[in-house]
């Protein structure tokens, strides 16, 4: 029976091999010409008309002229024995430079033996595409993808019934499609790729309409079609000689895996990633024995466990399972893997999901594997020795587990490694240069232990060696590479990105470094003791990202090109003042954080014009002037308005300065992404508008830093979570006037910190609008009248203080203001009353009348419930009395058995107490003889 598939799965593949090699032999144009046939003079004046209505940039079509023969041109390929064009391939294989363009003319009606057309990946412009090409029977191949065509093509392509291969991927934003019954023509269909298409309403429909009329399908291609419904099973199978499915970047939510998937015995690819599967991993993948490629990667809800049986598919070339949430011990399966006699796996990729246990020394037997892929997972253990027998090995990553020991110098015999990425793990011992000594492919090296963890490994690598590779890629974190700078490094002119962090080095930037002349997209050497001054030679590219944080570095604030977008300077010795340059040098930084060095004189008032910044840290510098920085420095004087122009500014800390005057009406016209703000009183809280949105939203999630913010009667510090906090932080000021009553439109708003000021006037009555609200402190003003009965509904009120104002009149009834409150939270406010506190006037008479009120309910309470007895008990007697008497009564036989008992009772009492009379009588008649 095995054998027996496996020749029906070798038929099919020959077929389609046989298949494709025929149109080679029709239709392929070597580098774009054909060296047969003459070209039919009526094609050619054809193919001249459609030339003219394109744009060619790149010149692609120059050898598109009257005086060639047609057969010769680029693209184009003839019939060797009558000369017709049946081959049009104008596909883009090169960049966007060489895109055709214009329009398409209708002169390709008279290539009427056409049969392959392929303008696919050039750029149209949105133009309609040709209904023409509905007329063109003989067309077997039609290949539209990526090309920036608009329209629908449903009304004209499906009288297409010789169409073999139909390629309409994403190539345009073509309307929705309400079903797939224009397919329903293309009777000759073996390939099928609608990929990028809007078929969410067909949902119901697709599945049923492609598995009625196809039955020769072998490919079907319907990736990011906005599918919603993935039915569990079909009536009938008809689609089986399928050997592709794609079904990726769907938004299927199903919790069963489709079974008709199952039956589908001569399956090569299958490909459902990025959907919304939540199920366990299915046992019947073992059915699908020639399958050659798995994804299922991205959905993360597929969970139990990696079991051997789909280990035991010997066919798999690919296998993609990252991004679920898949457990179990990693060691089984991979045994099972190796059990195959002819592995053919390449691929494996089962990242970030639950699996532990370790790499058993098995893993050496899956010797054509390329790119394994297991990081964030719960790895355990040390790698295997047979690592060293995967010569074919050029990608491993195993970053962020929980695998430990030293590292074998098997992994140096790995010649075809290109990225060796074993970082944030627990690893001991040495790093050597047998570690590294044949890796002549690497290009990515990412080496360390667990950031927060005490350094356990150490590079010892002697400084005159030259190692056989040429990074692009450089990590070295938390392991102990110094303290020397590492000068085996020196011959690195590749390196676009480095870092060192947590590195132990402890010297200065060496000179032949700056010399490597790199341009880099990210620096970090950040939590070192590097010394001296930042060369000021390095070079970057766009967008790159610098960090040289908590160092020893001096000199000047390090200035370079524009590209850098992010420069992390805290923690050095950086002095002097801050370049005036830094606004023209520096345009397009989004964060600067110079925070904690020497640094003095005023801040450039051109930073106001840099509009990209997002984040800014000045604090515990020796700054000074007009110009308002940060927390902790000595600035004074008003915020200048050219920092209107900071529009993306995420967070404004202003504490604990000497800054004087309003917040401007602008600060919340220009700044809608502020979600922090610690300053000033802000004239216009209503125009903040960032205090309403959504706490998730994606921008305030690419805030980087921290930020100290003073909440429920702590000062907490945000690190990685600082986009979930809403906040103003007014404190410590010499704020004077009323609470604008618009505060309460920030519903959004988590802290308001507004104490120890000068604020007078009545706390805003609609204080339940702040529903969000967890701290409120409006301690040590002058505020005054009663406290609003809206603040004894906030729910989530945790923290709050009012104490030492002048408020008025009783505290709201509330559970959460009378029970499990500290009373200094309303101390210093004489005229409040009420409970925790002391009582409101007449507060007590109502309560020595209500005393006296409640004795005497309580004592007629009592003289009822006495009469209620008697009550009961008297007719509780008298109905037990009637019924015992009354059925006597009425009922002889039972009256005389009662009688004859009665009787017999005081027959027996009568006789034993005769009897015990006469004892006693005895008893004394014999002790008076004695």
């Amino acid at each position: 029976m095995e054998s027996n598939s496996f020749q029906l799965i070798f038929l099919i593949l020959l077929f389609q091999l046989l298949y494709f090699t025929c149109i080679d032999y029709h239709f392929v144009s070597s580098a774009g010409t054909s060296k047969v046939g003459t070209c039919i003079e009526t094609e050619k004046k054809a193919l001249l008309k459609l030339r003219e209505n394109l744009t060619d940039p790149s010149v692609r079509l120059s050898s598109w002229t009257d005086q060639e023969n047609c057969c010769q041109w680029f693209g184009v390929s003839c019939d060797n024995k009558t000369g017709n064009v049946v081959k049009i391939d104008l596909r883009n294989k090169f960049s966007r430079n060489h895109e055709l363009g214009g329009e398409i003319n209708p002169s390709l009606l008279e290539l009427q033996h056409l049969r392959y057309l392929d303008l696919s990946m050039n750029n149209f412009e949105g133009t309609q595409v040709p209904e023409f090409i509905g007329q063109m029977k003989e067309l077997r191949y039609l290949n539209l993808s990526g090309a920036s065509f608009s329209g629908s093509v449903s009304r004209f392509l499906g009288n297409l019934s010789n169409l073999q291969v139909l390629d309409l991927s994403f190539y345009s934003d073509q309307p929705a499609e309400k079903d797939l019954d224009w397919i329903k023509g293309l009777s000759s269909l073996e390939h099928l790729n609608l990929g990028g298409s809007d078929l969410s309403e067909a949902n119901n429909s697709w599945l049923q309409t492609i598995n009625d009329h196809f039955p020769s399908l072998l490919e079907l291609h319907l990736p990011q079609c906005q599918l919603l419904n993935l039915p569990s099973s079909l009536p009938s199978l008809n689609l089986a000689s399928l050997l592709v499915l794609d079904l990726s970047n769907n938004a299927f939510n199903t919790s069963i895996f489709p079974q008709w998937i199952f039956k589908l015995s001569n399956l090569v690819h299958l490909d459902l990633s990025s959907n919304n599967i939540f199920s366990e991993l299915p046992d019947e993948f073992a059915k699908l024995t020639s399958l050659e490629y798995l994804d299922l990667s991205s959905n993360y809800g597929i969970n139990g466990t990696l079991k051997r049986t789909l280990g035991k598919l010997c066919n798999l070339k690919t296998l993609i399972l990252n991004d679920n949430s898949i457990s179990g011990n990693i060691t089984e399966f991979i045994n099972a893997l190796s059990e195959c006699q002819n592995n053919s796996l390449e691929t494996l990729n089962l990242s970030q999901n639950k699996l532990s246990g370790n790499l058993p020394s098995t893993l050496g037997y899956l010797r054509k594997l390329k790119d394994l892929q297991l990081r964030f997972n719960s790895l355990t253990g040390t790698i295997p020795e047979t690592i060293g027998n995967l010569s074919y090995l050029e990608a491993l990553y195993l970053t962020s587990n929980k695998m430990s020991g030293s590292l074998t110098p098997n992994i140096g015999q790995l010649t075809s490694m290109v990225s060796l990425v074993i970082s944030e793990n627990m690893w001991e011992g040495f790093v050597t240069e047998a570690h590294l000594l044949n890796l002549s492919n690497l290009k990515e090296l990412s080496v360390g232990v667990k950031l927060g963890t005490n350094i356990t490994l150490t590079f010892n690598i002697s400084p005159n060696w030259t190692p056989p590779f040429k990074l692009t890629f450089l990590t070295i974190q938390s392991c102990q590479l110094g303290p020397k700078f590492p000068h085996w490094l020196k011959d690195q002119n590749e390196l676009t990105s480095i870092i060192f962090n947590t590195a132990g080095i402890s010297d200065a930037v060496p000179n032949w470094f700056v010399e490597l002349d790199l341009k880099l997209d990210n620096l970090d050497m950040a939590f070192n003791t590097l010394t001296g001054k930042v060369p000021n030679k390095f070079q970057f590219n766009l967008l790159a990202n610098v960090d040289l944080s908590t160092n020893r570095f001096e000199g000047p604030v390090p200035l370079w090109s524009s590209n850098v977008t992010s420069l992390y300077l805290r923690d050095n010795l950086f002095s002097g003042p801050i370049p005036l340059s830094i606004c023209r040098e520096l345009p397009n930084l989004s964060d600067l954080d110079i925070s904690r060095n020497k640094l003095s004189g005023t801040i450039p008032l051109c930073m106001g014009d840099m509009n990209q910044l997002a984040t800014l840290a000045l604090n515990n510098n020796q700054l000074i002037g007009q110009f308002p920085d940060f927390s902790r420095n000595n600035l004074s004087g008003e915020l200048p308005s050219s920092l209107r122009n900071c529009t993306r500014m995420f967070s404004i800390d202003l504490s604990n300065n000497q800054l004087s005057g309003l917040i401007p009406a602008w600060l919340g016209e220009t700044m809608r992404s502020l979600k922090q703000l610690i300053w000033f009183y802000p004239v216009l809280f209503w125009q903040l508008e960032a205090f309403k949105v959504d706490l998730t939203d994606d921008e305030a999630r690419k805030y980087q830093g921290s930020l100290k913010v003073e909440a429920k009667g702590k000062m907490l510090t945000y690190y990685n979570t600082l986009y979930l906090v809403n906040s103003i932080d007014l404190s410590s000021n010499g704020l004077s006037g009323e609470i604008p009553s618009e505060i309460t439109s920030l519903y959004k708003l988590g802290t308001l910190n507004l104490s120890r000021n000068h604020l007078t006037g009545k706390i805003p009555t609609d204080m339940e609008k702040l529903r969000w609200i967890e701290t409120l402190d409006l301690s040590i003003n002058q505020l005054s009248g009663p406290i609003p009965p809206a603040i004894a509904t906030l729910d989530f009120l945790t923290h709050f203080n009012l104490s030492y104002n002048k408020l008025t009149g009783k505290i709201p009834t509330s559970t959460q203001f009378q029970t499990k409150v500290d009373p200094t939270i309303f101390q210093g406010n004489a005229a409040l009353c009420g409970p925790p506190l002391k009582q409101c006037v007449g507060d007590e008479t109502t309560t020595s009348q209500s005393g006296r009120n409640d004795e005497r309910e309580t004592d007629d309470e009592y003289k009822l419930e006495k009469v209620w007895f008697f009550a009961v008990v008297a007719l509780g007697y008298l109905v037990g009395f009637w019924v015992f008497f009354g059925t006597l009564n009425f009922k002889k036989s039972w009256r005389i058995a009662y009688c004859r008992f009665i009787e017999t009772c005081i027959l027996e009492f009568n006789e034993r107490t005769c009897s015990f009379v006469m004892k006693m009588l005895g008893c004394l008649m014999r002790r008076r003889n004695t």
